[in-house]
């Protein structure tokens, strides 16, 4: 498959994660100022073309009720979700040689060992995944890989000076521009919940960053929107429901509007 040879530049500290319940709108005024204005831009980075998911369930907790019920339903989640209209919208923006396409999920690993205290830095967890690449039954990253890492209850995520439950709900990252990951803390606050269930609350923050990572999986180099962000910050905490699950829209260039 052809790549762009054209060099990308990173945008500092580029905007790549699930706002707190509210916050995006009391932000961007979504769907009201912000959305007419918004306009994805390609930066020649790369795209995720055939994303393939493996779920990291990180904590003892995962192992025991009620969280240890939530694997499985995350799990199917991302089997349908991988093949769905949801995928299917993102083709919009191909480019720099990549086509987007349906992925698939490649597994799941459920670690306990290694999370203590209540509170992990985003290096920390960086070098997680780091150790853990090709072994305890986590593959080694291909172009197309995307590791979800799920942590567990009553632990507090630490990236770039903020923290979950206080400025954020989930983010995604890359290590060296050729590992993606994408971190959901456990939503044990109202910011992270918003009008939903956990597990609607999950599959919503799960579908933001999984079609941001697809769009921009190294932040700022992808599909980007200086003031907006990427495809998913533009309309966030805007759901619909396709099938049994709630997902988040993502903003159409294409259609001007969160679709």
């Amino acid at each position: 498959m052809a790549r762009s040879k054209t060099p990308y530049v990173r945008t500092p500290d580029p905007i790549r994660i699930v706002p707190l319940h509210g916050q995006g709108k009391a932000l961007r005024a979504l769907g009201e100022v912000a959305a007419p204005a918004a306009r994805l831009t390609y930066r020649k980075g790369p795209l995720i073309a055939a994303v393939e998911v493996f779920t990291i369930f990180w904590g003892a907790a995962w192992k025991t009720s009620p969280q240890n019920t939530l694997i499985g339903r995350l799990n199917a989640f991302f089997d349908f979700a991988l093949t769905s209209p949801l995928i299917d919208q993102l083709s919009e923006y191909n480019a720099g040689g990549y086509k987007i396409a349906h992925g698939r999920r490649t597994g799941t690993a459920t670690i306990t060992t290694g999370l203590r205290g209540t509170s992990i830095t985003d290096a920390a967890i960086q070098t997680f995944l780091t150790q853990h690449l090709g072994k305890s039954g986590v593959p080694k990253a291909t172009p197309n890989s995307l590791y979800f890492i799920y942590v567990a209850p009553g632990v507090r995520v630490v990236m770039g000076g903020s923290a979950s439950c206080q400025a954020f709900c989930g983010y995604h990252s890359d290590i060296g521009g050729k590992t993606f990951y994408a971190v959901m803390p456990y939503p044990g606050c109202p910011g992270c919940i918003g009008d939903a269930e956990v597990f609607d609350a999950l599959t919503s923050t799960s579908s933001h960053e999984l079609c941001e990572a697809i769009t921009d999986p190294v932040p700022g180099t992808g599909w980007y929107d200086d003031a907006n962000g990427e495809v998913a910050d533009i309309c966030a905490w805007q759901t619909r429901r396709i099938d049994d699950y709630v997902v988040q829209l993502e903003w159409s260039n294409k259609a001007g509007k969160c679709l």
